[in-house]
């Protein structure tokens, strides 16, 4: 990411937070790219994709490497448990700013690959009956939810609970390589996994919590995108976002109306040759792929209908021709504006 782009954590800290990047980075390597020139007052975690949780090396583009930093200056851990030291330097920093309004970007690798659950929630879901790669995924997501658990303790602890926001937000659809043991996670209905513009690539769950002012347990099912959490948080907190030109909406008023209606209208992706269009129910896809490569429909276009296929089965691009060229209109003038900018 361009040292000249305006983070989330720059605004944040604009507005007189403190800030922390604890977890993955993934975001550049080079000094003005790493967390502490993107706005983190505090970082702690890896630059890589992933690292193996015990180790904190990168093993799998050669050579390998050890990869684990505070605040750029690479530090050593070697046999403690990556998501134990991700809980234990997001409490110090509670810890120390618990008076001051705080941002903190908690970027967990689990269930990302390599899968390295605890121990006891691997022996848990064997004795369920789960069978191989299933087993190995499902100890992680409860490794992750364990240790998210540990930090929501953490903030009650400190009486922080109440009046903190928490975001919580997959990335994308769960992966099919072969060191993710090709498989183990599951997108029900939906088609595809990571890498695919499919909307099991693509579709993931989010949350928000804010006792203090949002209902607990309601539904949203309005479309958004991960791009709109950076105006919403700026909303909820009074922040003035000024001039910066944002994809994101403001999801203030979904949040306050079940009933108000999806904030875009159109949607676009691209990861390669790989894209994809949407307006309302209508998505096409160019190139599509179900699962990586190896996994790709005969069909160059693939047309559907959402509303009444969800699971992308059934190609429309020969019953509906115009819909087919008003979609490759919108990404082609999408693609060309990103081009410009």
């Amino acid at each position: 990411m361009p040292g000249s782009q305006y983070t989330i954590a720059e605004m944040f800290k604009d507005a007189g937070y403190k800030t922390a990047h604890i977890g993955k980075w993934h975001l550049g390597h080079a000094k003005d790219k790493q967390p502490n020139a993107q706005g983190f007052d505090y970082s702690f975690g890896h630059f890589v994709g992933c690292i193996d949780n015990y180790s904190h090396f990168f093993y799998w583009d050669g050579p390998n490497r050890h990869d684990l930093y505070r605040n750029g200056k690479e530090v050593f851990y070697p046999g403690r448990y990556f998501p134990d030291l991700m809980v234990q330097e997001a409490s110090k920093f509670l810890d120390e700013n618990k008076d001051h309004p705080f941002f903190m970007y908690y970027a967990m690798n689990t269930p990302h690959y390599p899968y390295q659950g605890s121990p006891k929630w691997l022996k848990y879901y064997r004795e369920k009956g789960a069978k191989y790669p299933r087993d190995l995924y499902a100890a992680f997501i409860s490794t992750m939810d364990e240790k998210v658990g540990l930090l929501l303790n953490k903030l009650e602890e400190l009486g922080l609970r109440k009046n903190t926001i928490i975001v919580f937000q997959s990335d994308n659809g769960y992966s099919t390589e072969e060191r993710a043991h090709f498989g183990g996670g599951s997108a029900g209905v939906l088609r595809g996994s990571k890498f695919s513009l499919f909307e099991g690539g693509i579709r993931v769950p989010a949350a928000i919590s804010w006792p203090a002012r949002l209902n607990a347990g309601e539904v949203r099912n309005q479309v958004a995108v991960n791009g709109d959490w950076m105006p919403t948080l700026a909303e909820l907190c009074k922040i003035k976002l000024g001039t910066h030109n944002l994809d994101g909406k403001s999801l203030v008023p979904i949040l306050n109306d079940k009933r108000h209606p999806t904030l875009h209208s159109a949607f676009c992706w691209q990861n390669g040759k790989h894209w994809a269009a949407r307006n309302g129910k209508w998505k096409l896809l160019g190139n599509p792929v179900i699962s990586g490569e190896k996994f790709a429909p005969k069909d160059s276009l693939f047309l559907v209908n959402l509303e009444t296929d969800p699971g992308e089965m059934t190609n429309l691009t020969t019953q509906f021709p115009k819909k087919v060229q008003a979609l490759k209109q919108q990404f082609e003038s999408w693609q060309k504006h990103n081009q410009e900018d």
